[in-house]
Order: C-alpha cells, then structure tokens, then sequence
C-alpha cells in the first residue's frame, strides 16, 4: 500500500461472471488495506438454501420465502473466504455448477435483491475503505462510490479462464463454458430489477489481454490517484 496515498472511500467492481472479479477485487483490497465484500456469495448462498429446501429457483414465490428464513453471512476480510448457510460453512459449493445454473434466478428475484442490497449496505457501513464486488455496485447498492470500475472481456476468454479452474481441457466444453457465459450475460442484463450494466460514471476495463496482476496494478492506481485520496498537493 502507498502510505502516503491512502485510499479512503469505496471501490466497486462489477461485471459479467468469469472475468476475475473476486480475484481482482481481492488483490485490490490487500494493496489498499480494504475491506473486502464478495456479493456474489451471497447470492449463491441464498442459491444454495433454494436448492436445500428442495424448490425450484424460477418459483420467485418459493425463493423469496426461503431466503427470507435464511441467516446468510460472509466475511469481509480479502485473505479469508467466509460463507456461511444457517452457520454450515459453504464457501466450496457456492462455486458448484449446481449453483452457478441456478444462480442468476434466484438473483433476480427482487425481494432477494433489496434482502441482500441492504445487507451487503450494512456490512460495509463505517469501513474508512473497501472494495465490493458483484453486477449492481455501482449502479444500486453504493451508488456514490469514490471509484467504479467495470470489469470485462470476451466470452472465449473468460471460458478459458473458468476452464483452468475447473480443469476443463475439453474444446468442447470449454465451447459449451463460453455458451452458458453468454446465456447468463444475456438473462442478467436483460432482467428488469438491477440489470447486468455499467454505471454512467465507471471506468470500463477489458482483461481479455491483461493479466490479472495487470488489472489489479491499474484499479490501485486509480485508486491512489489525488483525485480520489483527496491528496491535491
């Protein structure tokens, strides 16, 4: 961290699924001695409670009803991943393709989204700085961020990406990684409440051609720019 450029405020960091946001915005929070909040798990935490309870994610009835009765809680310290369901520990299975093909239902679902924005809301109340990922940061939950950032890049290359995590050497599945991106691009942006978009004041990067230390490297510096510190000297 620049000590004599203390970042003080909030980063946002939204996107499409599969571009390195948790990654990114984790390296972003331990260059700026951030907090640190993944929105994403949260959903997929409320995702994995539909799934428990037996329901189907597109009964938006169901779901509100689930994951109003759901003690969701996660951690907001960038070197530890904390996600919890009724207190059972589920930070591995939220990553399951189980939940990543019921995820953006469950997420649409208003009554989720204004449960979870006002959590999310809470758990970064106070915190001097902090960087918050997810799909509607910027735009819904914080608004009047220091700093918004919308992370990008082409679907063949967040495929690629997701495939190396998984392990998937496949052509074939990894083509059929790049087709359930770009389904899950079209469901979220298309949604009616809090669509998939960029804030009208956000700083647009595409990592199709960066590394990830790259992407992490140019977010502090924004971050650290006078601007945003308040450093005019």
């Amino acid at each position: 961290m620049n000590r004599r450029n203390p970042f003080r405020g909030a980063v946002t960091l939204d996107g499409p699924s599969g571009t390195g946001k948790s990654s990114v915005a984790r390296g972003v929070a331990v260059a700026l001695d951030a907090a640190y909040l993944d929105t994403g798990a949260m959903y997929r935490a409320a995702t994995v409670a539909v799934l428990d309870a037996g329901a189907d994610p597109e009964d938006a009835a169901a779901v509100e009803r689930i994951v109003a009765g759901a003690r969701i809680e996660v951690g907001t310290e960038a070197g530890t991943e904390r996600v919890e369901v009724d207190g059972v520990d589920v930070a591995v299975r939220i990553r399951s393709a189980e939940v990543t093909r019921a995820v953006s239902a469950v997420s649409a679902v208003p009554a989720v989204r204004r449960r979870l924005v006002d959590q999310q809301r809470a758990l970064v109340a106070g915190a001097e700085a902090v960087v918050v990922e997810g799909r509607d940061i910027g735009t819904v939950v914080l608004p009047d961020a220091t700093l918004k950032i919308y992370l990008t890049a082409a679907p063949e290359v967040r495929a690629q990406r997701r495939a190396g995590q998984l392990g998937i050497t496949d052509a074939a599945a990894i083509d059929d990684l790049a087709a359930d991106l770009r389904r899950r691009d079209e469901y979220d942006s298309s949604r009616a409440d809090s669509p998939l978009r960029p804030a009208a004041d956000a700083v647009v990067v595409d990592s199709s051609d960066l590394t990830q230390q790259d992407v992490v490297d140019h977010i502090v510096a924004l971050a650290q720019a006078p601007l945003m510190t308040g450093d005019r000297t």
